[in-house]
C-alpha cells in the first residue's frame, strides 16, 4: 500500500499540474504514467478518487449545473449506463485488451486536440448525437478508464463556447466516473486498501492542480498545451504497442 501511495502521489502531483496549467488531461496523464510501473486495472482503480473529486470541483466552480444537466442529460444517461455495463461485462478481459483501449483513448484524445476538426452537428440531430457519442464514450471508458475523446468530439461538433465546454466536460466526466467506480467496486477490482490509496491521492492531485494554476501565467499556455498533447500521443502509441506485441 505504501508503495502504491508514494508512486501515486508523484504521478498525481504531475497530472494535477498538467490539468492546472492547460485545463485538460488529468486521467490521461495519470493512467498513462501509472501503467509504466503497475498493471492497467490497478492504475485505473487508483485514479478513481482523484478523477471524480477533480471533476466535481470543476462543475461546482463553473456553476449552472442545472442548466448543463438539462442540456446534456441524454449524453449523461447514455454514458453512465454504458460505462457501468461495459465494466461489468469486461471484468475478465486481458491486460492486452485494456492496453489497446487505453492507447486508442489517449491517441484519439491527443489527435483531436492537436489537429482534428469535427463537422458541425445540426440542432435537429443533437439528441441522436448525444446518444451515439454517450454510448461510445461509455464503452471506451468502461474498457480503459478514459472517455474524454468522444466527449470532445461531440462538444467540438456542437461548437459550444469555451465556458460551456469546461462546464459540460466536467459534468460528463463526473457522471461517467461515479458508475464506473461503482462497477469497479462491484467487480472486486478495488480492494479496501486500493480504495484508501485512491482517496488519499485526492490531496496530491489538488496540490498539483493549484501549482499548475499558479504557474499558468509564466508559460505560453498554447505552446505548453501542444507539448503535453504530443507527449500524450507518444504515451498512447506506446500503450497500443504493448497491446499489440
Amino acid at each position: 500500500m505504501i508503495d502504491f501511495l508514494l508512486i501515486g502521489a508523484v504521478v498525481f502531483v504531475i497530472a494535477g499540474s498538467v490539468k492546472g496549467l492547460v485545463g485538460i488531461g488529468l486521467p490521461t496523464a495519470a493512467i498513462s504514467m501509472l501503467t509504466m510501473v503497475i498493471d492497467p486495472r490497478t492504475a485505473i482503480a487508483m485514479g478513481l478518487g482523484p478523477i471524480i473529486a477533480s471533476n466535481a470541483w470543476q462543475i461546482w466552480t463553473m456553476g449552472d449545473l442545472r442548466g448543463a444537466i438539462s442540456r446534456y442529460w441524454v449524453f449523461a444517461i447514455s454514458l453512465g449506463v454504458s460505462v457501468f455495463l461495459t465494466v461489468w461485462l469486461s471484468a475478465d478481459l486481458s491486460d492486452r485488451v485494456i492496453f489497446l483501449a487505453l492507447g486508442l483513448s489517449i491517441v484519439s484524445f491527443a489527435v483531436l486536440n492537436l489537429r482534428f476538426v469535427m463537422p458541425r452537428i445540426p440542432d435537429r440531430f443533437d439528441t441522436l448525437a448525444q446518444f451515439v457519442f454517450g454510448n461510445l464514450a461509455g464503452i471506451l471508458g468502461g474498457l480503459s478508464g478514459v472517455w474524454i475523446a468522444p466527449v470532445i468530439m461531440y462538444m467540438s461538433a456542437r461548437q459550444v463556447p469555451k465556458d460551456e465546454f469546461v462546464r459540460a466536460t466536467g459534468l460528463l466526466l463526473f457522471v461517467g466516473g461515479v458508475p464506473f467506480a461503482v462497477a469497479y467496486v462491484q467487480q472486486g477490482l478495488v480492494t479496501p486498501e486500493l480504495g484508501m490509496v485512491s482517496l488519499l491521492l485526492i490531496l496530491p492531485t489538488l496540490l498539483g492542480f493549484t501549482l499548475g494554476a499558479r504557474l499558468r501565467s509564466r508559460f505560453s499556455n498554447e505552446s505548453f498545451r501542444k507539448l503535453v498533447l504530443y507527449v500524450f500521443l507518444v504515451l498512447g502509441l506506446n500503450l497500443l504497442r504493448r497491446g499489440i506485441f
